[in-house]
């Protein structure tokens, strides 16, 4: 049971109208998450600054880097909504987040992620050296940037107790690996 439920659009204010409408029209679908941050205008507009932080990092870190970064923050903060959103991405394109196969640069990412979300006071030294033999001052500022957006969104959710849209259900862990082994029954 969500703590705030989710803003209905139709009785929405005015600019809270606006907002949903434009960034259906400009990034994607208008989620559980997304409508309960409009209860707060100046709220939802922060937060859909992920777009333009997942915008700066994807044209170095590449389409699938970026997701696994996301997907690792989510996964570790435990948030149910992101990790299952990202899940929902990686298996789309064929990935089993389960038994992901990744070179260095990309372990060293992921790590960083990790760190993160587990505590975004302090990444441990040799975690962010691993991540620096990789990328460029400006290229970890908005890396550290777009990681502190997800752990943001994350923080929503989890405190909320936003509840997970319909569409993501089938992507819950655990249930697409639980239909896979019914499947496979005799």
């Amino acid at each position: 049971m969500p703590r705030i439920p989710p803003l209905e659009i139709e009785a929405a204010a005015p600019e809270a109208r606006a907002a949903a409408e434009a960034h259906v029209r400009n990034h994607a679908r208008m989620t559980n998450m997304k409508r309960t941050l409009l209860h707060s205008l100046p709220a939802f507009k922060a937060l859909m600054e992920w777009y333009p932080l997942r915008d700066a990092v994807q044209p170095f870190l590449g389409e699938r880097l970026t997701t696994l970064f996301a997907h690792a923050i989510s996964a570790e903060t435990d948030c149910l909504i992101c990790s299952t959103f990202f899940r929902r991405m990686l298996i789309q394109t064929g990935e089993n987040p389960e038994r992901l196969k990744l070179d260095e640069r990309e372990t060293s990412v992921l790590e960083f992620g990790r760190a993160l979300a587990v505590s975004p006071f302090k990444v441990p030294d040799a975690v962010y050296q691993r991540l620096a033999a990789y990328f460029s001052p400006a290229q970890i500022v908005a890396l550290t940037g777009f990681g502190a957006m997800m752990v943001a969104t994350n923080v929503v959710n989890n405190a909320l107790d936003v509840e997970l849209d319909e569409y993501l259900q089938p992507y819950r862990k655990g249930v697409r690996e639980g239909a896979a082994a019914i499947g496979n029954r005799p």
